[in-house]
């Protein structure tokens, strides 16, 4: 069966369409016959050799991904009447080893999958999951009530996307960077205001809300800069585990998709939400495994607007 993975830490180039061994579900699990897998900026953690430590215990080859889209072909004992053969469906994957989005084929608990939007594509439907279910932990997180304010940096992202675009399905206040070329993007998914991005964005949302907001989503990871924006005992999120110093009664909170892999009743309240139109779905471009290093290049040069995506 192909995968897409590396032997050996280093740049885009050490990607390669790899062999490794079928698999098949076990009790509580569906096997998902894997029609696409998002690139995403956690993959070239894995890659690139900042995760060594973790993955060190892991036999070769390494396969990245945390998103995927397929038909289930496979369900194992004691899994769900609500995952069938045949179906279309989603899922969240927490990689390690071979284990690993890009794949052709992949076991995975029950939990972490359900169906995909009806009448979207399969690289549409991969590029959900991960990025979905990491905004709906933000604003979990950050607990603000309708009415209130949120302030949301690196919002042209596939996070920031979806942090406006669930914020103001509940009633919140939204107020988002952009660069002067995603100004209108950013517009369009719904945000109230939208300020010009850079490490003093902080000082740009306080023109418009003087006291701070209410509540900060920085997919920007721009860390302490931003926590200037917030008021007074208001709330911060970051989604690359920063914390910030106590200061100002600000709670402050670490955004770890990896406590909502089994959160299937989220992911599926996503799907809904992608039907009724609330979220858009973004792809930016479609790659075969054979060109993977050259959607993991084109990530990292920056400025990439929805998910690049690989199609098995």
């Amino acid at each position: 069966m192909r995968a897409v993975g590396l032997f050996t830490h280093g740049g885009p180039e050490v990607l390669e369409v790899v062999q490794v061994p079928e698999v098949s579900a076990g009790p509580g699990e569906v096997r998902i016959r894997v029609h696409a897998a998002t690139v995403n900026p956690t993959d070239v953690g894995v890659r690139n050799g900042t995760r060594a430590e973790q993955q060190k215990a892991d036999p070769l080859p390494y396969v990245p991904g945390m998103e995927v889209a397929g038909i289930v072909d496979q369900v194992g004992s004691g899994a769900p009447d609500r995952l069938k053969l045949g179906d279309a469906v989603m899922a969240i994957v927490l990689p390690k080893g071979s284990h690993g989005a890009y794949r052709e084929q992949i076991t995975l608990d029950a939990r972490s999958v359900v169906r995909a939007p009806a009448g979207r594509t399969h690289p549409e439907a991969a590029s959900l999951p991960m990025n979905g279910l990491t905004a709906r932990q933000s604003l979990d997180l950050l607990q603000l009530s309708p009415g209130q304010v949120i302030a949301v940096t690196g919002a042209a992202g596939a996070y920031g996307g979806y942090v406006i675009q669930l914020a103001k399905a509940e009633g919140l206040t939204v107020i988002a960077d952009a660069s002067e070329k995603d100004e209108a993007l950013v517009a369009s998914l719904d945000a109230d205001i939208v300020v010009r991005r850079g490490d003093d964005v902080a000082s740009r949302i306080r023109e418009h809300f003087p006291e701070g907001v209410d509540g900060l989503a920085d997919g920007a990871v721009l860390n302490a800069l931003a926590i200037p924006a917030v008021r007074d005992g208001g709330a911060f999120t970051s989604v690359r585990g920063f914390v910030g110093a106590p200061q100002r009664e600000i709670r402050f909170t670490a955004t770890l998709v990896r406590s909502y892999a089994h959160e299937w009743e989220k992911l599926d309240r996503l799907r809904q939400q992608v039907e009724d139109g609330t979220i858009t779905l973004r792809v930016a471009a479609v790659y075969p495994p054979e060109r993977a290093a050259e959607a993991h290049g084109r990530l990292e040069a920056g400025g990439t607007r929805g998910r690049l995506v690989i199609q098995f």
